[in-house]
């Protein structure tokens, strides 16, 4: 019954909101966009729209079909492309998600040797996905997710890529720098510098402060890595980063870093992929790339 001329159509209304433009954005003509879907309600034996004006409203079963169509649409685009660039003699496209700020650095050196391995797979790298990358990843909107924190769902995978301490990082100057690790009550005098995530989302939180019941004097966040450890170097605050960063930028800055408690906090660097894709040659090779690169 369904078909999936259905859910573009659909999708274009949502979309556009009238059926002139719906059936322009399809190439059709308003007629045989109108005739195609009362077809279909008589089939459904329901209404999938209402006109309102000129505007158009879907009914309740019309949501229930875009709720199907944005669900399956990215999955024929995504799948049509792949089978395009097989035509075509190319190997396809990775879209990388980043919810991991700092990892960037990081994704930059696998990056380098994998493009000069893998000429014809295009790389693009999305930022934006914040603690939102899951989603992307589901909808193929993404191929490939950066996450610390994975959410696993049945049809994807998360592999792991490599440990690593989550450390307090203060200047070389600051009278915690005494010591080789810091307690929570130690920070309430302190300003706390991170990247725009929201705090619940900060392991220096999660894991650190909420459960001793502590909190910091100040949250102030920064987008840059550089203008954070500055800061940090110059005495303004405190922050909290991987280890192997921190790493990176102590032989040229004012910096040292701690423990967090005895024990440390200890995590690890996944990357996220569709349950099947990850089979894919230039997938799995860029995977067996990233756990060789720190």
């Amino acid at each position: 019954m369904l078909e999936r001329f259905h859910l573009e159509v659909l999708a274009a209304i949502k979309e556009q909101g009238t059926l002139t433009q719906a059936a322009e954005t399809l190439n059709l003509s308003q007629s045989a966009l109108s005739h195609s879907i009362k077809k279909l309600e008589g089939l459904l034996k329901t209404p999938v729209w209402k006109k309102e004006g000129r505007s158009l409203r879907l009914t309740h079963a019309g949501e229930q079909i875009l709720t199907l169509a944005n669900r399956v649409l990215p999955q024929f685009k995504h799948t049509e492309l792949l089978l395009s660039q097989m035509a075509k003699g190319e190997m396809g496209s990775l879209r990388v998600g980043m919810e991991c700020h700092p990892c960037y650095q990081w994704l930059l050196k696998v990056i380098e040797p994998y493009l000069e391995k893998w000429p014809s797979v295009d790389i693009d790298v999305k930022q934006e996905f914040q603690f939102g990358g899951l989603g992307a990843l589901h909808n193929y909107e993404i191929d490939m997710l950066v996450t610390p924190d994975p959410l696993y769902k049945p049809n994807l995978i998360f592999i792991p890529v490599f440990d690593y301490e989550h450390r307090l990082v203060v200047s070389s100057s600051h009278p915690l720098a005494a010591q080789d690790h810091v307690m929570p009550e130690q920070l309430s005098d302190e300003v706390l510098f991170s990247y725009p995530v929201e705090p619940e989302r900060l392991d220096i939180y999660s894991q650190f402060l909420n459960p001793a019941k502590c909190t910091v004097k100040q949250h102030k966040t920064i987008e840059t890595t550089e203008i954070m450890l500055q800061m940090v170097a110059a005495g303004r605050g405190v922050s909290a980063l991987p280890g192997w960063l921190v790493d990176e930028f102590a032989s040229t800055m004012n910096i040292k870093s701690l423990r967090f408690g005895e024990s440390g906090i200890n995590k690890q660097i996944f990357l996220g992929v569709r349950k099947g894709e990850e089979q894919v040659s230039y997938l799995q090779d860029f995977v067996t790339l990233a756990q060789t690169i720190r």
